[in-house]
């Protein structure tokens, strides 16, 4: 559970007053001794004092103070809280500490977390430490460096158990004491051929169950469901909760395997893409940082762009008011019922495309989908439509008569009808261009709603009020 605004502050300041500050004035004695501070901080887990730290960085600037409070901790452990920090966070306390300190908390950091670390640093910083590291570490973490952002392999942990195949119960588990105090997981298994071939996997529950002199590959479950290392994170992610797995192994293209991806990992991924979608749906650009970190110069440049250029699409809704003059001059009563009508269809565009872009997003529908959701919203979408125009006909009586609550409860139905196959056909036609169906926000498609909304209702006015004239 995370710590509550007040304990926060309470220990941020214990940390900040009572382990650093004392120590560091001139001719004062710490307020505590390191082991009373670190038996203190032993106490607190450790995402929480990655919470106090951030606290520490962004609240005080005290850098100083948050790598003092990590040194205070055993390796593992302060490694284990750096991974639970933001990476400007974590670039600025590497940054602090010389190569060995630093090469102490790479090592002792998952494998994932260490090239996403790597990746952050200056060219001149990775060599220096990269010529420190033993080989075999140093390679593996190239080649997890190496992967594209957004795909399994920048994702994935090479922290797994595997087991070769051929070996008996006895010696799997062997093999599992052996290697499970640097695993990510322990309670998913792979087997693997002498190449390094992934050719099956089973839980660990299966092996502490089988007798011991039973061969792996007789227990083992063969059809295993995997990702390569360039499939996108999403789908990855999308794999591990449909599946419900612990992990998802990775293999490369001759299906030898090079790492897993947890379920937390992914769902970090899931975390991640829900929010980017969010954003876009909001026509804000994707935030590398939380909003409250975020610099207000970047929060403003990404959310200016779209709102500007909405703004001049909103023009084509004052040149429609502009040229049907006439008809609000006839009817006057006319310019009462246009927000709520340009409003409704707008209300109903955002719920259509925000369930088509998350139907989409997790893999409910897809463009194959296209004519029977048309269908499935053409049934729905007049049905609300229809609703709703028996509920504004009375007012439309009320204020203009019998000729005004026409004119409303037509328009309101078929500029819902038109905002919701907008808002659910947008999706599918970026989808088809390849472009992100997110992009088809809310505010794009009231915008496009409104203006269009506009013509439809003085043009069904104009209509109807002719043909009263005329019949007059």
């Amino acid at each position: 559970m995370a710590l509550d605004d007040k304990t926060l502050d309470a220990l941020k300041n214990d940390l900040l007053t009572r382990y650093v500050s004392a120590a560091q004035q001139d001719g004062a004695a710490p307020a505590e001794t390191p082991d009373r501070a670190a038996e203190r901080l032993g106490e607190i887990r450790s995402p929480d004092i990655g919470e106090i730290l951030e606290a520490l960085i962004e609240d005080d600037g005290a850098l100083e103070a948050a790598v003092a409070t990590l040194a205070l901790l055993e390796n593992d452990r302060a490694a284990n809280v750096l991974g639970y920090l933001p990476g400007d966070h974590q670039l600025a306390i590497v940054g602090a500490l010389d190569d060995a300190q630093a090469l102490k908390l790479l090592e002792e950091m998952g494998s994932d977390e260490r090239a996403d670390l790597f990746n952050l640093l200056g060219d001149d910083r990775r060599e220096a430490l990269l010529r420190r590291m033993a080989r075999k570490e140093r390679e593996d973490l190239k080649r997890l460096a190496s992967y594209e952002e957004g795909c399994a392999g920048a994702i994935m942990t090479s922290d797994y158990v595997a087991i070769a195949s051929g070996m008996t119960v006895s010696q799997a588990l062997m093999r599992v004491r052996q290697t499970a105090p640097d695993a990510e997981t322990v309670y998913q298994l792979y087997v693997l051929a002498a190449d390094g071939e992934l050719i099956g996997t089973m839980s660990l529950r299966q092996l502490m169950v089988a007798p011991p002199g039973a061969v792996v590959d007789d227990i083992m479950i063969r059809d295993v469901i995997q990702a390569t290392v360039d499939e996108l994170q999403e789908e990855v992610a999308r794999s591990v909760a449909r599946y419900d797995l612990i992990a998802l192994p990775v293999t490369d293209g001759d299906n030898r395997m090079v790492g897993i991806v947890t379920h937390d990992d992914a769902m970090d991924v899931a975390e991640f893409e829900a929010t980017e979608d969010i954003h876009k749906g909001m026509s804000i650009g994707q935030l590398e940082e939380g909003v409250s970190r975020v610099p207000l110069w970047t929060l403003y440049r990404k959310r200016v762009l779209w709102l500007v250029l909405l703004v001049f699409a909103n023009l084509f809704s004052g040149a429609g008011i502009a040229y049907f003059e006439d008809t609000i001059a006839a009817q006057v009563a006319l310019v009462f019922f246009l927000p709520l009508l340009i409003g409704s269809g707008g209300n109903a565009g955002a719920q259509a495309a925000t369930l088509m872009v998350r139907g989409m997003a997790t893999g409910d529908v897809g463009v194959k989908d296209w004519g029977k959701m048309l269908g499935r919203e053409l049934l729905v979408a007049g049905s609300l439509g229809l609703t709703m125009a028996l509920a504004v006909a009375p007012i439309g009586i009320m204020r203009g008569g019998n000729a005004v609550a026409l004119i409303v409860a037509a328009s309101m139905i078929t500029i819902v009808l038109f905002g919701s196959l907008l808002g659910m056909c947008l999706p599918f036609v970026l989808e088809r261009f390849k472009l992100d169906p997110a992009t088809a926000s809310a505010p794009l498609v009231t915008t496009v709603i409104d203006a269009t909304g506009v013509v439809i209702y003085f043009s069904i006015a104009t209509t109807v009020l002719a043909g009263a004239g005329a019949g007059g």
